[in-house]
């Protein structure tokens, strides 16, 4: 095998851009040979935007099934991630799922299990991995040249959506539909990004304001503290209401501290370490000294392509993913602890009562309202 036959699931708005960056050739060890979706509206454009010989399928497990495949990519509404990706698996097939891995996870768990029992690829696309930025900034704290971690900031707030945007698909938006807001939608690349690069807390208490800025049943403005099992504090900051918003991810260390900002890295180097110097210095008020530095990095940010040409090279090569399918769990752990959190207004420890959140989220899902909408897709260009 020289190519990656690769079917997609799924051609809403992520599914059409990953078949367009395949048409332009991004990604040369994969060959797109078929294509799925249940909407007659989204199998009519890919009649005219997919490639010759590229057969569309309305059903998941027709395509699955066809042979003309050796993996797939799931871009299905979140519900249907793990069930699809088990599906795959079951049918011998290599499997990248778009993010969040799933919307609880318990669910996820079962999506695991299932993978570590295949010898085929599964991989997460957390396309985020790939910026030069953040993979200087988890290179940085890994390597123990800053000490370690005292706090960690992200006020993460330029994920503006406006209503017509939640309008846009019956199942956006709704507990039901897409088990969550902004933390379930636009935040899971950077919940996964925080627990990446500063590693997993062990407390979480959230506020997850919901409607507040749209009309929508789920939360669209969020406010969490985030307690590390070092001792460390963290923030995380959200929402789809703010503009200008703001993109500020900043981890203070016993060396320094890192400011990633406006897509640029900088690093404050302190001279000594601080927890040192606290308890030698004869001064009372004056901290100690350092500079400033503009951390290089290779420049390089290759998005989903990155991700896509990764999991290729991952089947015909054995080499690296970027982000293996079971770490797709880490992230959502922060987010339902971050849900439960606010359901259950009061801290809560990770690992936390699966089941309890599970039975939280069917209540909300009973009273879900569906929405009656004109679907619409949008282009995702310059989204990331």
């Amino acid at each position: 095998m020289d190519k990656v036959r690769l079917g997609i699931i799924g051609i809403g708005n992520m599914g059409s851009g990953h078949i367009e960056y395949i048409n332009e050739g991004a990604c040369p060890e994969i060959e797109l040979t078929a294509v799925c979706d249940i909407k007659e509206n989204r199998r009519e454009w890919c009649k005219e935007n997919c490639k010759e010989g590229v057969v569309i399928f309305d059903d998941a497990i027709k395509l699955m099934e066809s042979g003309l495949v050796d993996a797939v990519l799931v871009a299905v509404p979140h519900y249907d991630h793990p069930k699809y990706v088990i599906e795959a698996l079951n049918h011998g097939l290599h499997v990248i799922s778009e993010k969040p891995a799933g919307v609880y996870t318990k669910q996820v768990r079962e999506m695991n299990e299932a993978a570590a029992k295949s010898d085929k690829v599964f991989a997460m696309m957390f396309n985020q991995r790939t910026n030069c930025v953040y993979r200087k900034m988890h290179e940085l704290v890994h390597s123990g040249e800053l000490g370690a971690i005292k706090r960690v900031n992200w006020i993460i707030t330029d994920w503006y959506r406006t209503q017509a945007y939640y309008n846009s698909g019956g199942w956006r938006a709704t507990w039901d539909g897409e088990g969550g807001g902004v933390l379930l939608n636009q935040c899971p690349h950077n919940l996964d990004l925080i627990q990446w690069i500063c590693g997993m807390p062990s407390k979480v208490r959230a506020f997850c304001h919901t409607g507040k800025w749209h009309d929508i049943e789920v939360e669209d403005d969020v406010t969490a503290y985030l307690e590390y099992p070092n001792g460390a504090t963290g923030v995380f900051v959200t929402t789809t209401g703010d503009a200008p918003g703001t993109n500020r991810f900043e981890v203070t260390l016993e060396k320094g501290k890192l400011v990633c900002e406006n897509n640029e890295l900088k690093l404050y180097r302190l001279d000594v370490n601080e927890r040192e110097y606290c308890f030698t210095a004869t001064e009372g008020f004056v901290p100690p000294s350092g500079h400033w530095e503009t951390v290089e990095t290779d420049g390089e940010n290759p998005q989903h392509k990155g991700i896509v040409n990764a999991f290729a090279a991952k089947i015909l090569h054995g080499t690296p993913l970027v982000a293996e399918g079971y770490e797709g769990i880490n992230g959502l752990t922060l987010s339902n602890a971050m849900h439960l959190s606010s359901w259950l207004d009061k801290e809560v420890e990770i690992p936390f009562d699966e089941d309890l959140f599970l039975e939280k989220l069917t209540e909300l899902r009973k009273t879900s309202k569906k929405k009656n909408v004109t679907e619409v897709t949008f282009d995702t260009k310059g989204t990331y």
